[in-house]
């Protein structure tokens, strides 16, 4: 009765916590599986309740975006609050999926011992050892597929902890606008909701480059990027990366590159003030790094020059990232389909002034 009890409960245990699994993806909010569950659950509403009036709070009140706790584990309270808002099934799946991995194993145990028993013979009451058998290969798998789906899980979620402390490193990425029209510097938090941001990072002629297609005439017609641009409520961050030390990169002093361009015989019209309305200069270098070296190493890894080629990372005005990119911005393209796919045309405050609707 014992062993049969255990194998029940590595077939179906796992089958039955499959769809809490699942429930969150299928719009089952009001599944409960037992009291523990249901107060863990109210635990969690009440934890993403706290972490929604403290993230009004910090907008009302300029405070630090990580501010709330002590960073254990290398993230903070938010941020491991932030991920059980995004997925809040994921530490009752945790809980289920590991005690299911070691009732499997415990099943596995006594399975063992009476296949053992069979295979020694001489004991009283003991199942065939075929049955055992059979007994150990159900514990087998059903521990390693708990197993399986407790680890994946949990990869997941560590993941998305480090999506959200990189997305809190970026908001707090210093600027210096080109326009000169506020004496402090702003961070990148501040863009949200208003810009998005393009940030262009590569070597000296990369920003160069990239200047003089904004500041001057280098087709037939006038250029009217930069006024297309503030029409679609974008803003270029160039960074300027240097490799002085011979052994890793760094960020440069990207004021004094931008400055320094000098247009050719084609750039006509070369004026630099007049992309000063879509352009910011990264402040804080060291900063910058640590926030770029994972996109640094990530196309050195592709075997991309970042120095000669560059990325770019375009940023939303949620404050995510939309995409990467190598090389020089793709404006014609970037500009046609920016609405769309920031999905800004479709739920963004201001819409219904700009796009027109109720």
């Amino acid at each position: 009765m014992i062993r049969s009890s255990f194998v029940w409960k590595s077939i179906f245990a796992p089958l039955f916590l499959f769809a809490v699994w699942h429930g969150n993806n299928f719009g089952v909010e009001g599944f409960v599986i037992s009291s523990s569950i249901t107060t863990k659950t109210a635990t969690t509403n009440q934890k993403c309740s706290l972490v929604q009036n403290n993230m009004v709070s910090n907008n009302n009140n300029n405070n630090n975006d990580d501010g709330l706790g002590e960073r254990f584990g290398g993230y903070t309270v938010k941020q491991r609050l932030r991920e059980e808002i995004e997925s809040p099934f994921r530490n009752v799946r945790l809980y289920f999926f590991g005690v299911s991995t070691a009732s499997a194993m415990l099943a596995l145990y006594f399975s063992s011992l009476a296949a053992l028993k069979g295979y020694m013979g001489g004991f009283a009451d003991t199942p065939p050892l075929e049955e055992s058998l059979q007994s150990c290969a159900i514990n087998i798998g059903a521990a390693a597929t708990c197993a399986f789906l407790t680890y994946r899980d949990y990869k997941a979620g560590q993941a998305n902890l480090e999506r959200i402390s990189k997305g809190g490193a970026l908001a707090r990425l210093r600027l210096s606008p080109a326009d000169g029209t506020t004496n402090s510097l702003l961070t990148m938090k501040e863009y949200r909701r208003a810009k998005r941001v393009i940030i262009a990072a590569g070597g000296a002629e990369y920003v160069s480059q990239l200047a003089l297609a904004l500041t001057s005439d280098q087709r037939s017609d006038d250029n009217t990027l930069v006024q297309a641009l503030q029409e679609a409520d974008v803003m270029i961050v160039p960074v300027l990366l240097e490799n002085n030390t011979g052994a890793s990169l760094n960020v440069g002093n990207t004021i004094s590159s931008w400055q320094a361009t000098t247009p050719t015989e084609q750039d006509r019209n070369f004026d630099l003030t007049r992309a000063n309305s879509v352009v910011a200069f990264p402040n804080g270098p060291n900063q910058w790094y640590e926030y770029l070296q994972s996109e640094i190493e990530t196309c050195q890894t592709q075997g991309f020059d970042v120095l000669e080629k560059g990325f770019t990372i375009t940023v939303k005005k949620n404050g995510r990232i939309l995409r990467r990119a190598t090389g020089q911005p793709q404006w014609n393209a970037f500009l046609q389909t920016m609405e769309v796919m920031d999905g800004s045309k479709f739920g963004m405050p201001g819409d219904s002034e700009k796009y027109g609707g109720p």
